[in-house]
């Protein structure tokens, strides 16, 4: 019988409510690290970042010289690694000095190198290093609803964080409670329609009867033509006579 995965019964979501939300990653930490402390199942709880942003820290310009500098460092990290390892199937300790030396030496060599070239490639477009994260604006810490009541009872009972709640709820704590039911407004009116010579009126007929309104129409111009026409022949006439 072949195997297939689709075969195995889908585990079933958790229904997960807002314990507490804060506006930095460490109070969030805190809080699940004092729910740990106290002997709360933390494996029923979750620290969800929301509203993601990419900063960039810049730490200095970049020059020609100070690509080759970086390069060189990273270089002679790589070398000494490799002359290490290489150095483990030599038999004496000189010739593992000595094969260890040269590998950071052409190691650096070789960093420096690359690091020069691939920075005058860019051209001056980047001058600048910068070190990037990911953050977020928001971070809820989430527990299984059974187990909502126990875990603010436990951390009201410890050391909580002085950091800032930013929210009351975020979108994936669950469904939404009395508290956060959005209020009902009442119904609006519509105004009265206006009356008078200037107001549009709506043509309420069906497609038959403008359809013979229409066809009535296209028949009496075709008897006052036909009534002209004759009127014509007959004025005609008494003009021969």
């Amino acid at each position: 019988m072949q195997y297939s995965p689709a075969a195995e019964p889908a585990s079933p979501a958790v229904d997960r409510r807002l314990l507490v939300s804060y506006d930095n990653y460490a109070a969030a930490q805190r809080a699940v690290d004092t729910l740990s402390d106290a002997g709360f199942p933390v494996e029923n709880s979750a620290i969800i970042g929301s509203d993601l942003r990419l900063e960039e820290t810049v730490t200095g310009r970049l020059t020609n010289g100070r690509a080759a500098l970086t390069g060189l460092i990273s270089g002679a990290v790589f070398g000494l690694i490799v002359g290490m390892f290489l150095g483990l199937f030599t038999s004496t300790t000189t010739s593992f000095f000595g094969l260890v030396l040269w590998s950071i030496l052409w190691g650096a060599i070789a960093g420096a190198a690359f690091g020069f070239v691939g920075h005058a490639f860019t051209g001056g477009t980047r001058d600048f290093s910068s070190r990037s994260s990911i953050v977020a604006g928001r971070y809820d810490v989430l527990v299984a609803a059974p187990m909502l009541d126990q875990a603010q009872a436990l951390l009201q009972g410890g050391v909580q964080p002085a950091d800032t709640v930013v929210v009351q709820r975020p979108p994936s704590a669950g469904p939404a409670t009395s508290s956060s039911v959005p209020p009902v407004t009442a119904p609006v009116t519509p105004p009265p329609a206006v009356s008078g010579d200037t107001a549009p009126q709506e043509d309420l007929r069906t497609d038959e009867e403008r359809a013979e309104d229409s066809l009535d129409r296209d028949a009496r111009v075709r008897e006052i033509r036909d009534e002209e026409a004759r009127d014509e022949a007959g004025l005609s006439r008494g003009h021969r006579m």
